[in-house]
């Protein structure tokens, strides 16, 4: 039987206000019982992948474990290569029509050569997100080592390595405050050992300075690096705090604060950089690393980590789930993981569910940046991808299971990102194609650059900035905050009138479409990757029209602007079934002629997911030919496009197929030891898209309907989860038992009449604001 949440939880607690104080049960030499909220291993990490991660929404570590040598990899959210830059190619609006044409008269190669030579961005790349450097920690004389463990507690947001050597128990613990904006490290030796630690900081950014701070501290200061000709413009520093309990801390010759013969040590770490927004980095980064220290010194560990773990329990503790368990769950996370495509674990899918959570509340808090490629954590200068926004389906992912698993407030920092992308993509609309509104494609960065990079095969996309407005919508119907619609309207409305100005129509159909554009970076066989009208594109803007029209109608503005998007929206290029019984991805029938038939791109299934234009109830015969697209690209692909895949098969209310997928994005193919999606490399919207899939089995909802256990799939045959959330501010609670509904508990913060489905039956209730409202599987029958 297995450990109840609120058992765990209250045995986490315990546990860290015990360790805190210094008084571990490790110290007794008695192992911790498992724990199903944590992630947890034998052995240090010898690699990044293997580290553990910690964040508060700006500042980030991975932390290695490692006895005599520890790391601390270090991020601070806003330090990216460059500066404010503005990389519109100036000759791209003269150059557009040229394009356009070559696009309609089928000569695709002619026209991706021009648009590659003449409508891309100046720079071709954006700037990359960076690493500022590491923590190190050198414990000399330590001797054999035995009784390791390493973990992290999802629940208390804290990491924990302890071991025993020469007699004396050893606890470091790593968490990052989102209240003080420190990352704080508690080390302790119980025993008749003493704990001496050389502490240093180093740092692979330019014009690195390390000096002492005081007679405890650090203090490491620099320079961003520069990026394709941009010039770094940022300035950043680390400042350390030591505060050292029985011992002694003198500044070395190497750099380095060696502390000697203490029975604990506390390290504060306070990162900044000089960038205030987009088009400002003015800030001055040592006044505010000083102030953040000088507050935090007053503050004790033990009540940092409380009041850090009550932050973080205020949005994880919202949802709970449990899939079962089984013997497999008591064995590290990374043995977990290696044998999981052999092994019984559901509570392995459990627990990934909940480290997407977690992962999402420490790299997206309000205030901050929202999470990129990587979320919050980079080792490099050179990421892949440069750890940038991909908005062509990647960063969407990040979001996909914020609202219904209880975490709307991580949703903030995008819709900050999409207000400044507005500012520069505005910019961008008016220079590259003399139109209203704005625009972005297919990335952007720190600096909100919007202009098409890479190439014209990855970048001529323009629908980027349309789909984030999908999710200011999201946000909108799940909250019903009618001054939060008032503010964000203006974006939808300004994303609206740039596709009003840009739509062509298409001299062989007479149908409204984009060009140039492209089904995201799948070629289609006929002279490259640039077309007119994909199908993701028209399925996008229908949703953009549709939901400024509802906004607008909401809110009785723009009377003349709804009847220009309902003009438009009704000469929008429809869906088309091919050949192969097929959703076509382009107008033309050209996706058995595709060189890449698994590409991992599903682009032209957004109508599936995560939109609701295509359903098995609603549009019959193209989610039978969504369906015959999934076949033919394969349940395999990258971490996310896995991911993808997952949820598209759900939304088909076909759990099993589901589940099998998800069982192979948790496998050690798409999932690393530290649980990070493996694309590979890492990219963290996997493990947020393998959680929205979970949630998409469980609960759904769309308007005013709710759907309990749409795809409930056999290998979770009793379970539950509360506190998932549907659209309209109504908490959903749902238990299940051999295969069927237990009961449901439906939690509404808003009056108003809602249909629950179960299967194909469905009933139609009047909720009251605070009235809960229980069903079982005879209120179906």
């Amino acid at each position: 039987m297995s450990i109840s949440r609120r058992e765990a939880a209250a045995g986490l607690a315990a546990g860290t206000l015990a360790l805190a104080a210094g008084r571990s049960r490790a110290s007794t030499h008695t192992p911790p019982p498992v724990q199903p909220l944590a992630l947890w291993y034998r052995q240090p990490a010898s690699e990044w992948t293997q580290a553990l991660p910690v964040g508060n929404g700006r500042l980030g570590a991975m932390i290695f474990g490692g006895t005599a040598q520890e790391r601390l990899q270090l991020n601070e959210s806003t330090l990216w290569a460059g500066q404010p830059y503005d990389p519109v190619n100036p000759q791209a609006k003269e150059m557009l029509p040229q394009v356009r044409a070559l696009i309609f008269a089928g000569r695709i190669a002619e026209a991706e050569a021009l648009a590659n030579k003449m409508l891309m961005a100046r720079p071709l790349a954006q700037m990359p997100y960076q690493t500022l450097g590491d923590l190190t920690l050198d414990f000399p004389g330590l001797g054999p080592i035995s009784r390791y463990r390493r973990d992290l507690d999802l629940d208390s947001a804290m990491a924990t390595t302890r071991f025993e050597s020469g007699g004396s128990m050893h606890v470091r613990q790593v968490t990052a405050s989102p209240g003080d904006q420190v990352i704080a490290i508690r080390l302790t030796a119980t025993g008749p050992g003493k704990l001496d630690v050389d502490v240093g900081l180093r740092s692979p950014q330019q014009a690195v300075t390390l000096a002492a701070d005081g007679s405890f501290g650090l203090l490491m200061s620099g320079r961003n690096s520069a990026s394709k000709g941009i010039e770094g413009g940022l300035r950043f520093a680390a400042r350390l705090l030591a505060q050292v309990e029985g011992g002694r801390a003198v500044h070395a010759p190497d750099g380095r604060l060696s502390i000697r013969g203490a029975r604990a040590a506390t390290l504060f770490i306070a990162m900044a950089t000089s960038h205030r927004r987009f088009d400002d980095v003015g800030g001055d980064p040592l006044a505010a690393t000083a102030a953040v220290i000088g507050k935090a010194r007053t503050r004790p560990f033990a009540r940092i980590a409380t009041d850090t773990a009550i932050a973080h329990r205020r949005l994880f503790r919202r949802v709970a789930i449990d899939f079962g368990t089984s013997a497999a769950a008591g064995q590290p996370t990374d043995e977990r993981i290696a044998a999981s495509q052999t092994s019984d674990d559901p509570a392995l899918a459990a627990l990934y569910f909940q480290y997407a959570r977690y992962l999402l509340i420490c790299s997206s808090r309000p205030g901050g940046q929202p999470a990129n490629l990587q979320g919050l954590w980079n080792d490099s200068l050179t990421p892949p991808w440069g750890s940038k926004y991909t908005i062509n389906i990647n960063t969407e992912m990040n979001y996909w299971p914020a609202e219904p698993t209880g975490l709307a407030e991580c949703v903030t920092p995008l819709v900050d990102m999409v207000r400044d992308l507005a500012v520069t993509g505005a910019r961008t609309a008016r220079t590259m194609y003399g139109a209203r509104g704005w625009v972005a494609h297919h990335n952007t960065d720190l600096w909100r650059a919007t202009a098409p990079i890479d190439g014209a095969q990855f970048g001529l996309w323009p629908t980027g900035g349309a789909w984030l407005c999908t999710h200011l919508w999201d946000h909108y119907d799940y909250g019903r905050d009618h001054a939060y619609l008032t503010g964000i309207y203006p974006l939808m409305a300004g994303a609206a009138r740039f596709f009003l100005d840009t739509l062509q129509s298409d001299p062989t159909t007479g149908f409204l479409v984009t060009n140039p554009s492209m089904s995201p970076e799948n070629p289609h066989g006929h002279g490259g990757t640039i077309c007119a009208g994909p199908t993701m594109d028209m399925a996008i803007i229908r949703d953009l029209f549709g939901q400024t029209i509802e906004a607008a109608t909401i809110l009785r503005t723009d009377p003349a602007l709804i009847g220009e998007m309902r003009a438009a929206r009704e000469r929008l290029a429809p869906y088309r079934i091919g050949r192969q019984g097929q959703l076509q991805e382009w107008q033309q029938d050209w996706d058995a002629d595709a060189p890449e038939q698994k590409h991992r791109h599903v682009s032209h299934l957004y109508g599936l997911y995560p939109s609701r234009q295509i359903s098995p109830d609603g549009t019959p015969d193209l989610a039978a030919a969504a369906r015959r697209t999934l076949q033919i690209r394969g349940d395999r692909a990258t971490g996310w496009a896995t991911a993808w895949r997952i949820n598209l098969w759900a939304r088909l209310r076909e759990g099993d197929h589901a589940h099998a997928i998800l069982r192979f994005l948790l496998g050690p193919e798409r999932t690393y030891p530290n649980m990070f999606d493996a694309h590979p490399p890492f990219q963290i919207d996997g493990n947020f898209g393998g959680a929205s899939g979970i949630v998409e089995m469980l609960m759904t909802s769309h308007g005013e309907t709710i759907d309990l256990l749409p795809a409930l799939p056999r290998a979770w045959p009793s379970g539950q989860i509360s506190g998932l959330r549907a659209r309209g501010r109504c908490a959903v609670d749902v238990q299940w038992r051999d295969g069927g509904l237990d009961r449901a508990v439906l939690r509404p913060e808003l009056d108003g009449q809602r249909t629950v489905r179960l299967g194909d039956k469905g009933r139609v209730l009047s909720l009251k604001a605070g009235r809960p409202v229980t069903l079982t599987m005879r209120d179906f029958a």
